[in-house]
């Protein structure tokens, strides 16, 4: 066998990034063949890889890149089973090759994007290389391709959750500002869809049934502490607010106001703002899953919708993804 030098284990661990004894075995396996230790490196990672298939990789990092124009961007998440690995700066760096590669080759999947050559090797190759030599599984987990007029971008502390935001700004200066504070509202308050429009009217129906059972049960514990109780909605969107919801919702306000004694030249002060009051609270669902119908946490006396009008009266939003870890 020839002698393993300790200049040949570093210069191996330099090219590889694998352990340094890891590095010194492969050379003594390959007898010091350079490419022979390459392919004992590369045949451990595939047997780690295989042994750590089935684990779960809820740690790891999320990063975005932008193209020159801010037209389009990627949204990934790098995966792997511990934060030490997540933290460690080959890990980030990695993710950041990736992000750029799949920006600069336009693949909108994670399948899309282990499929193209990095470092010599396809992706999944990379992936699994760098499994032998963390010693856990490490996979793209998700991965999203937006396009619009502008983009904006944003990374929550500890790069945990994603974030990519495609706008129209309205001609109006100061858009980059105002739609970064949208794209940390989408980390904060995880959306799910754009618009109530988007709901199927079955799932509302079954949200509905759930929900009023919920807050019941949430009424039941308020009733034994004697704190106020809940109300319980007839509705959960406005996707149920038809116009005969809407009428029946006035005239039980004017019963109401009737019932009291008010005058009713006055009720035309009073109504909008119990119509408002009755909108708010049959609207849970959208305010929990609908960006546009969210209050938004920058300005909360506005919906996300009115902020955005608020802001230009042409501006919008067109679409968003949000990447989430664990």
């Amino acid at each position: 066998m020839s002698t393993i030098s300790a200049s040949d284990v570093a210069e191996l661990r330099k090219q590889t990034g694998a352990g340094l004894m890891d590095c010194k075995k492969a050379l003594q396996e390959s007898n010091g063949d350079y490419d022979g230790a390459l392919e004992y490196l590369r045949r451990k990672g595939q047997q780690v890889a295989e042994k750590r298939a089935d684990k779960s990789a809820t740690e790891g990092c999320v990063v975005t890149a932008l193209d020159p124009t801010k037209s389009t961007g990627v949204v990934l998440a790098l995966c792997c089973e511990t934060d030490f690995v997540a933290k460690n700066e080959g890990f980030t760096d990695l993710a950041n090759r990736l992000v750029k590669l799949a920006l600069e080759n336009g693949v909108e999947s994670a399948e899309q994007l282990n499929a193209l050559t990095i470092d010599g090797m396809t992706v999944a190759e990379k992936l699994v290389d760098q499994t032998g030599k963390t010693g856990e599984k490490i996979v793209v987990s998700e991965l999203y391709k937006l396009s619009g007029d502008k983009l904006s971008s944003y990374i929550h502390a500890g790069s945990k959750i994603g974030v990519l935001l495609a706008f129209k700004d309205g001609g109006k200066a100061g858009a980059d500002e105002f739609f970064r504070g949208v794209a940390m509202h989408i980390a904060a308050m995880k959306p799910s869809i754009l618009h109530y429009s988007e709901f199927d009217s079955a799932f509302v129906n079954s949200e509905t049934e759930s929900m009023q059972a919920r807050i019941k049960t949430q009424n039941e514990d308020l009733a034994r502490l004697g704190k106020t109780l809940k109300t319980v909605p007839q509705f959960v969107s406005r996707l149920q607010l038809t116009p005969d919801a809407m009428k029946a919702a006035e005239d039980a306000i004017k019963a109401e106001l009737k019932a009291e004694g008010k005058p009713e030249k006055i009720w035309d002060k009073i109504v909008p703002g119990k119509l408002d009051r009755f909108v708010a609270d049959n609207t849970l669902l959208d305010q929990d899953r609908c960006l546009l119908n969210q209050f938004f946490v920058l300005d909360e006396a506005k919906t996300v919708e009115a902020a955005v009008k608020s802001f230009a009266e042409n501006a919008g939003i067109i679409a968003f993804r949000r990447v989430a870890i664990g």
